[in-house]
């Protein structure tokens, strides 16, 4: 490490040499700091992240992580995961050495978590969202131990919270539907997206980013390949959640006479053309 001053500018530059995950020699230069000390703080940060010293606190990790994973996920993917990390994980480990957080750690955690949930909004996180959130942790040490030499996975050790499904699903049958429906007729853009969820079940951001030209009146197919998601205040068309979220998926006879009269009665928008 060769913290130095710039006579320019009166700010210190910290300059270090380390070998690369490839056994390649670099270097760094990060200028800016006020003073010594928060750049030889800096250069000990960046040495420990660059050869993976579990030595490195928790939040110094994740700017790793992010590196790693990052590039391999969906946006919308990320920025759920990166929601989660900063809102719920980092305050509790952010300053934490990686290689001190143990499993008694962990449970304290979750018993944090589940706390907060009540007193945000009056009621507890659900179960699924809890399970969430752990997976998030778990998914950080699992990152650890398989590239960064982390020995146990506390997250893991510590055993989970919260259920990957909730314990009960609601569902409206045809009775309960259609009376909805009849209320919703009076709205006919509402009614026709109501009709496609109902019918099709198609996700919400499928069901929005679907286009005259996925619905096949002939073969009476819908098209899923698609799914609008409001990124960072911005509409955007990705693909579906998971691979088998590409489908087609059968409507049945009602469905397509009334598609094939919505489109019909929409300025631009016939069967089998492309307009939104």
């Amino acid at each position: 490490m060769s913290a130095y001053k710039d006579k320019k500018t009166g700010k210190w530059r910290a300059h270090v040499r380390y070998t690369d995950w490839q056994g390649e020699a670099r270097r760094k230069l990060k200028r800016g700091f006020k003073t010594k000390r928060e750049a030889l703080a800096w250069e000990r940060e960046f040495l420990a992240s660059a050869s993976g010293d579990l030595t490195m606190t928790l939040g110094e990790f994740v700017r790793a992580y992010e590196e790693d994973r990052g590039p391999r996920l969906k946006l919308n993917t990320w920025i759920t995961k990166d929601y989660i990390i900063k809102d719920k994980i980092l305050p509790y480990f952010a300053n934490k050495p990686m290689n001190e957080i143990g499993p008694r750690d962990i449970v304290k955690w979750q018993n944090a978590v589940m706390r907060e949930g009540g007193e945000r909004s009056g009621r507890p996180y659900s179960q699924t969202h809890l399970k969430t959130i752990q997976n998030q942790l778990t998914a950080i040490f699992s990152h650890a131990v398989r590239y960064y030499g982390l020995k146990v996975n506390p997250a893991a050790k510590a055993g989970s919270m919260g259920k990957k499904r909730a314990n009960e699903m609601r569902f409206w049958t045809l009775e309960q539907y259609s009376r909805f429906a009849e209320e919703a007729m009076e709205e006919p853009r509402a009614y026709y997206a109501f009709e496609v969820l109902y019918w099709c079940g198609p996700r919400v951001g499928e069901l929005l980013a679907l286009q005259p030209s996925d619905i096949d009146l002939q073969s009476a197919e819908l098209s899923i390949t698609k799914s609008l998601q409001r990124l960072k205040g911005e509409d955007v068309i990705t693909d579906p959640k998971t691979a088998k979220g590409v489908r087609a998926v059968s409507m049945p006879a009602r469905l397509v006479e009334e598609m094939e009269q919505y489109m019909a009665s929409c300025w631009g928008c016939r069967p089998g053309s492309t307009a939104a």
